[in-house]
C-alpha cells in the first residue's frame, strides 16, 4: 500500500462571476499537494491511504468524502474541530496559481504520530505544508526517518510555499538533513532553485543525488519532466493538454509515479534503467495533461490512461 502523508485544504478558486468592485467569485475546491497525490494514486487503482488530521467541519467530512469517493483508505485519518486549512488562488494569464493560506489554529497541522505504519506499507510520501508547519512537520519527518530505516520507498515533494516559511536557511538545512531517508524526490524546477539558493536545477539535482537520494524527477511546467539518477539523465516532453489551469498538475505527477511503480512492484528505484524511466515519466506526463486540462485538481481515472 502506499500511504501518502500531509495537508488536506480547501482551494478557493476564482470563478467567472464579478462581485462587490469587480472582485471576482470564489469557488470551493478540495486539496492540498499530499491530498492530491492521494486521489491521483487512488483513482489510478493502486492501494493508496491517506495520513492526516482533518476537521469535522463541513469542508472536513466534504474532503474525507472525495477520497473515499477516490478509493482512497482514510482508516489512518485523524479527525479534531479545529477549522480546515484554507488556499486562496490567483491565477495568471497563463492558468498559472499562486497561493495564499489560512492556516492559523487548523487541525492539519495537529497531526499525531501514528506510530510505526503496517508491514503492507510500501511506499510513503509526504511534503508541501505538511512540512512546514508544526507540530505537524516534526511528525512527519519522525515518519520519513523510521519508515526509510525499515526499507520503505519514501517520496518527497517540498512543493514550496515560500509565504509560509519564516526562516528560508533554517529550512533548507532541514531539507537537506532529510535527503539520506529519500529515495524519490520530485519537485517543480522553481522549487529546486529556490532550495538551491539560486543554483541551476540540474546542479541541484546531482547535490542531491550525492547526499543520498536514488532519484531527483524535476518538473518543467509546459516543457516536461526530467529525472537525474546515478547511472542516467531521461526528459520526456509534456503530453498535449488544452490549459485551463496548472492546479494539481505536480502532485498528479507524484500520484501517477508513485502508481506507475506500484504496478511494477518496484521497491528499490534504482534498479530501473532509462527505459523504465521514459516509461514512467511519460504515464506522469499523460496523467497530468488530464488534470491541466480541468478546472482545479482532478486527477484521471484509470480508464482515462488507456
Amino acid at each position: 500500500m502506499i500511504v501518502v502523508g500531509g495537508e488536506a485544504l480547501v482551494d478557493l478558486v476564482p470563478g467567472e462571476s464579478k462581485v462587490d468592485n469587480g472582485l471576482t467569485s470564489l469557488l470551493p475546491r478540495l486539496g492540498g499537494g499530499p491530498y492530491n497525490v492521494a486521489l491521483a494514486a487512488g483513482r489510478l487503482g493502486v492501494p493508496a491511504a491517506f495520513f492526516s488530521r482533518i476537521s469535522s467541519d463541513r469542508f472536513g467530512r466534504a474532503l474525507r468524502e472525495r477520497l473515499t469517493e477516490s478509493a482512497v483508505d482514510i482508516s489512518m485519518v485523524q479527525s479534531g474541530p479545529e477549522p480546515t486549512t484554507l488556499a486562496v488562488v490567483a491565477l495568471d494569464e497563463r492558468g498559472s496559481a499562486s497561493y495564499t493560506f489560512y492556516t492559523d489554529g487548523t487541525a492539519d497541522r495537529l497531526v499525531a504520530d501514528p506510530g510505526p505504519l503496517p508491514e503492507d506499507v510500501t511506499t510513503l510520501s509526504l511534503g508541501t505544508l505538511g512540512m512546514v508547519l508544526e507540530p505537524g512537520a516534526t511528525t512527519y519527518e519522525t515518519m520519513l526517518r523510521r519508515e526509510a530505516a525499515r526499507g520503505v520507498l519514501t517520496a518527497l515533494d517540498p512543493n514550496i510555499r515560500a509565504a509560509l516559511i519564516q526562516d528560508p536557511d533554517a529550512y533548507r538545512a532541514r531539507f537537506r538533513s532529510w535527503l539520506p531517508d529519500v529515495r524519490l524526490l520530485k519537485l517543480s524546477d522553481d522549487d529546486a532553485v529556490w532550495l538551491a539558493g539560486g543554483s541551476d536545477p540540474a546542479t541541484a539535482a546531482k547535490g542531491w543525488l550525492d547526499a543520498g537520494v536514488d532519484a531527483v524527477v524535476l518538473t518543467q511546467g509546459a516543457d516536461g519532466i526530467a529525472v537525474h539518477t546515478a547511472a542516467a539523465e531521461v526528459f520526456v516532453p509534456s503530453a498535449p493538454a488544452q490549459l485551463v489551469d496548472t492546479i494539481g498538475a505536480g502532485d498528479t505527477v507524484q500520484g501517477a509515479l508513485l502508481a506507475w511503480l506500484y504496478q511494477r512492484n518496484v521497491r528499490t528505484i534504482t534498479q530501473l534503467d532509462a527505459a523504465d524511466w521514459r516509461a514512467a515519466l511519460g504515464y506522469a506526463a499523460k496523467a497530468a495533461a488530464i488534470t491541466v486540462s480541468r478546472s482545479g485538481a482532478e486527477p484521471p481515472k484509470a480508464e482515462e490512461m488507456v
